[in-house]
C-alpha cells in the first residue's frame, strides 16, 4: 500500500464510523446530550467534518465546501462563516440541531473532496510544509495525521453517544 492508499483507507474508516453513528436517527436523537454540557452526535459530526473541510482546504489551497458549496447556508447555524466548533460553549453545541441527511450529505461531500485531494499524494508530498504558524512548521503528513486522529476520536464519541441514546431512549 502506498501513502495515498493508507490515507484514503484512514479517511474511509472515518466515513464508516460517521455513518454508523448517524444513520437512521431523528433530529432529536442527534441533538440528545448524555449530560447537560456534553457534545451531541450532531455537534460531533458537524465539528469533525468542519475540521476535515477546513484543514484539508488549507493544506491543499482549495476552498472549503462549507462556504463554496453552500453547506453553511443549508445548515443555517448561528455561527461565523469560519467556525469549526473549536472552543464552542455548551449553548453553541446545543444550537447544532440538524437532520441526519444534512449531516451525512456534508460529510460525504467533504469525504469525496478529501479522496480526490489525497489520490495523487506521494511520500515526498507528505514533507511539504503547509502551516508555518507553528514551531516546527506543520507538514502535510503531520496535518493529515492530526485530522485523522481528531476525526476518529469524535466519530468514536458520536458512536458512544448513540449507544447511550439508544439504551436510554434519548
Amino acid at each position: 500500500m502506498n501513502s495515498a492508499g493508507l490515507l484514503l483507507d484512514s479517511f474511509g474508516r472515518i466515513r464508516e464510523a460517521v455513518h454508523a453513528a448517524v444513520q437512521d436517527l431523528g433530529e432529536e436523537e442527534l441533538a440528545a446530550r448524555i449530560d447537560p454540557d456534553a457534545n451531541s452526535i450532531a455537534w460531533l459530526v458537524w465539528h469533525l467534518t468542519r475540521i476535515q473541510d477546513d484543514h484539508l482546504a488549507g493544506a491543499f489551497g482549495t476552498e472549503q465546501l462549507w462556504r463554496s458549496d453552500g453547506w453553511r447556508d443549508r445548515f443555517g447555524l448561528p455561527f461565523p462563516p469560519a467556525a469549526t466548533g473549536y472552543g464552542h460553549t455548551s449553548a453553541q453545541v446545543g444550537a447544532v440541531r440538524v437532520p441526519a441527511g444534512l449531516l451525512l450529505g456534508y460529510h460525504d461531500a467533504v469525504h469525496d473532496r478529501t479522496a480526490s485531494l489525497l489520490a495523487p499524494v506521494t511520500n515526498a508530498d507528505l514533507d511539504r510544509v503547509v502551516d508555518t504558524a507553528w514551531d516546527p512548521p506543520v507538514t502535510l503528513g503531520v496535518r493529515l495525521v492530526s485530522v485523522i486522529a481528531e476525526d476518529l476520536q469524535h466519530a468514536g464519541q458520536a458512536g458512544y453517544v448513540r449507544g447511550v441514546v439508544e439504551r436510554t431512549g434519548g
